[in-house]
């Protein structure tokens, strides 16, 4: 059952929306530049850099159209894809990944965290909101 939520929800999920949009398309534009400046050599990790910008960019975009029915789905997709880039991140820095490991010297490096982390929050936080005011 759908209910009607109040206006202050409203602002607060399109509030969500927007800077969850906005942090998805940061994330991607980190992956892309550095995709750009050498990380398209590694094997592995450089084809999963221009996956991450490409579903970046399609998460923000789908963020700003989804239907409000399909806002939980979208919101959580968009979630489960900033959770695995910080999940990646961590994981190349302290024990490596696909035998790669990353320096928090790295170019990016702290933006790519913050930005990350900032996503994660956001949209779990939309992601909760908007299952429950589905019910």
């Amino acid at each position: 059952m759908t209910t009607l939520a109040s206006p202050r929800s409203e602002t607060l999920i399109w509030a969500l929306r927007s800077l969850g949009a906005l942090l998805l398309a940061a994330m991607a534009a980190v992956h892309a530049h550095l995709w750009q400046q050498g990380y398209d050599g590694i094997p592995v990790i450089g084809p999963s850099f221009l996956v991450n910008a490409a579903l970046g960019l399609l998460g923000a975009l789908a963020l700003v159209v989804a239907p409000r029915r399909w806002l939980p789905w979208v919101a959580a997709t968009g979630a489960a894809l900033a959770v695995g880039s910080l999940g990646a991140l961590i994981v190349s820095t302290t024990v490596g990944l696909f035998g790669f490991v990353e320096s928090t010297s790295a170019l990016l490096w702290w933006e790519s965290f913050w930005i990350e982390a900032a996503a994660v929050v956001v949209l779990v936080s939309l992601t909760s909101l908007a299952f429950h005011r589905r019910r």
